[in-house]
């Protein structure tokens, strides 16, 4: 089970955890523990620590879920750690695999006020719209939810929930290995 040189973790989950943590989230981690897939959850980190330490973690892994469910936007921090995701992603170092639990593609990707993801997006936008810096802010979310959502994803809405969940790890083990793959041909060459 190789991980890139530097990378802790193979797998960050970026998720609304008062939606998430104790029911979907629950399956998925379970999964790929399972499967002996090493990933992180800010349950494992410190308490007291600075949440700013969780970007680190971000840095430490090879493949991010980006896991988007209708309350996600509700959080800063969610969409903060999606910009940085994007960011790795646009040096490289970083693959990303969309993740609609319970909300479309095109939802996230351009949100609107039709949707509960638009509308909590929006809500969240109006509360930190104060000043340009944050305005800017808003502009790099709106950025990396395109980004992230141009990626080959996956989609509640196309099966059970554990078969779902079978997919997700499927996908996770594909990604892992093609990229060990390239790890190997680099360190080849």
């Amino acid at each position: 089970m190789a991980v890139s040189p530097g990378k802790v973790h193979q797998v960050f989950l970026n998720f609304r955890g008062e939606q998430l943590r104790y029911n979907f989230l629950s399956h998925v981690t379970d999964a790929l523990e399972r499967h002996g897939i090493k990933f992180f959850i800010d349950k494992y980190e410190q308490r007291g620590k600075d949440l700013k330490h969780l970007l680190v973690r971000i840095e430490e892994s090879s493949i991010a879920l980006a896991i988007f469910s209708s309350r996600y936007p509700e959080s800063r921090w969610c969409m903060d750690e999606l910009v940085m995701m994007k960011k790795l992603v646009d040096q490289g170092k970083l693959r990303v695999i969309p993740i609609f639990y319970k909300v479309t593609a095109e939802d996230v990707k351009k949100p609107t006020r039709d949707s509960e993801f638009g509308r909590n997006f929006w809500r969240l936008a109006e509360l930190v719209s104060t000043t340009s810096s944050s305005r800017d802010q808003i502009k790099h979310w709106l950025e990396a939810l395109e980004c992230i959502c141009d990626k080959m994803g996956l989609s509640s809405e196309e099966s059970s929930e554990s078969d779902f969940v079978y997919k997700i790890v499927k996908k996770v083990k594909t990604l892992k290995e093609a990229i060990d793959l390239e790890e190997e041909e680099k360190s080849f060459w």
